[in-house]
């Protein structure tokens, strides 16, 4: 749900991911302590069967707990970490949720430190860049599959509310993207005189708004039909388009030019 002030004007989207999973169980290394000193070579050989299997197969060859036992190898180098990649998945539900978590929850996790968070968060923001890069300065509409993926790679995990705003020029070409406010769990503010004036300073012709639902559901609320109304009327006025406004669900997407919203 959003909160707005009528001022000049604003944005809004929202949309979602899935993981499938392959049948490799017969490789994981014993659930056991491991004694002080030299890895155990059942640990080792492991460890190396599941690179070799990255590396021939990519991460289609691996279910959620192994291709999250590869980033944990890193982070503990001398401890079976198979054990902690089941209990994040546990607790967060799948790869993707693992890595979007807050560090502050990531830290909740028995067995996860320091090490831990940073390789995640490293792993989480080069995913971001790279979905980025396929988005920034190209033609929306022939990359309007990159950028829903862009989106739900970014928005569809997190456990609060955020707003962003595409901002695109007169060929419709991606020219910034930019996060305007962050919220609660259902609920985010949304200033529209902030978002003219930065798309006044781009120089933009055109905006898509985009925000996501933590609940994983991305139906409208009436407030976010009511709000994408007034931003249009208010982005019609300085001469900017409002081509779209989308919302982020767990597993899928909502258009509201395409449910007739706009």
């Amino acid at each position: 749900m959003f909160t707005w002030q009528a001022q000049a004007c604003g944005m809004t989207q929202r949309r979602a991911f899935h993981e499938t999973r392959s049948l490799f169980e017969g490789d994981e290394a014993p659930v056991q302590p491991l004694p002080a000193g030299k890895l155990p070579s059942y640990i080792a050989d492991h460890r190396k069967r599941l690179r070799a299997r990255f590396l021939e197969g990519g991460a289609a060859a691996m279910p959620d707990y192994e291709l999250l036992e590869l980033v944990l190898f890193r982070s503990i180098p001398r401890r079976d970490v198979k054990p902690l990649a089941h209990a994040l998945l546990a607790q967060f539900g799948d790869f993707n949720r693992v890595l979007s978590a807050p560090p502050e929850r990531l830290a909740e996790v028995r067995g996860v430190g320091e090490a831990v968070i940073t390789d995640l968060k490293i792993v989480e923001a080069a995913a971001h860049r790279m979905a980025r890069a396929r988005v920034l300065q190209r033609h929306v509409i022939s990359s309007w599959d990159a950028i829903l993926d862009y989106c739900h790679t970014t928005m569809a995990h997190r456990e609060t509310e955020q707003f962003r705003v595409l901002f695109l020029d007169r060929k419709n070409v991606l020219i910034a993207d930019e996060e305007q406010a962050t919220g609660t769990v259902d609920h985010v503010p949304v200033y529209p005189r902030e978002v003219a004036k930065r798309a006044l300073e781009l120089n933009a012709s055109a905006l898509i708004l985009v925000h996501n639902h933590p609940s994983g559901d991305p139906s409208p609320s009436q407030a976010d039909i009511d709000m994408t109304r007034q931003i249009q009327a208010a982005g019609d006025a300085l001469g900017l388009t409002l081509h779209d406004h989308l919302i982020i669900g767990k597993s899928s997407e909502l258009s509201f030019r395409a449910q007739g919203y706009l």
